[in-house]
């Protein structure tokens, strides 16, 4: 089964959450678990991990169907030692969060080299954050999502994502989210069946489709190559519906969380259902 739904809110505790899920008829969510706008955050409570389990299991979540995201704020490839050991130290209590939730995955951007130091030694201590932040916690997978590669940032690149999970020692604890806006932009192409295929191909032999963990699904404004990020409503970009025909009837995509982070939050129940409408 196809896992589609959205990035919902979270506003008034994570417990809404799944609720908000619900109403639009999502198979699937992501969501922040602490303001995603700021360093620090309370400690859920005992009651917001409560509420929030049960409302996954009645509205039917399983806990690798849902994709939390972290703050913006963090930078795991920071250069300067502060802004690296706040970062790291923002990225360990976010996957805290999700183990205290009994989540299995914590989707995160990777990091930004700033123009301060090499794209190999940002790639270096994007891996190294990494590895702090599960040799603290358990039962939660780090999931990388590749960027458009808009600025300094990492992660647009396939080569990109391969070098940090290199550098991962827990392989089975790392994962990939793909983003068909991000790919886009930083130079990939999916409009037609052969260059969506190429695309898919050349992702399995750089990173490998095993670490294929979640998607968003986001159509694209800027176009091929842009290296800028900025998303879509499905159909109304430069992608156009096609690559989400592809997707939908892949079985490569089957069972992951695949969640809408476009424009216009008031559509998304339309869109998911447009979605569905793909599937042969």
């Amino acid at each position: 089964m196809k896992r589609v739904g959205a990035h919902v809110s979270a506003g008034g505790g994570v417990e809404n959450a799944p609720l908000n899920a619900k109403a639009i008829g999502a198979k699937a969510f992501a969501l922040f678990t602490k303001n995603q706008r700021q360093w620090k955050a309370k400690p859920l409570t005992s009651d917001n991990i409560e509420k929030f389990r049960q409302n996954c299991e009645e509205a039917g979540y399983l806990p690798e169907h849902v994709l939390p995201h972290d703050s913006y704020l963090i930078n795991l490839g920071h250069p300067e030692k502060e802004g690296l050991e706040k970062s790291r130290d923002a990225f360990l209590d976010e996957m805290q969060r999700c183990e205290q939730l009994g989540l299995t995955m914590l989707n995160f951007h990777p990091g930004s080299h700033l123009k301060k130091i090499e794209v190999d030694a940002c790639l270096k201590r994007i891996a190294e954050s990494i590895n702090i932040a599960l040799d603290k916690t358990k039962g939660v997978s780090a999931v990388i999502e590749n960027t458009a590669g808009q600025g300094t940032n990492m992660g647009f690149r396939f080569e990109h994502l391969a070098a940090i999970i290199d550098g991962v020692e827990d392989k089975k604890r790392v994962g990939v989210c793909l983003d068909p806006c991000h790919t886009f932009t930083a130079g990939y192409d999916l409009r037609t069946k052969k260059t969506f295929n190429a695309t898919m191909k050349e992702f399995d032999a750089t990173v490998g489709i095993k670490y294929l963990s979640a998607m968003h699904l986001n159509d694209s404004k800027p176009d091929l190559g842009a290296r800028v990020d900025r998303h879509h409503s499905i159909g109304k970009g430069k992608l156009g519906v096609e690559p989400f025909r592809f997707i939908m009837n892949d079985k490569r995509f089957e069972e992951i969380p695949m969640v809408l982070e476009t424009i216009d939050d008031t559509i998304w129940e339309e869109e998911i259902k447009l979605l569905y409408s793909l599937e042969k």
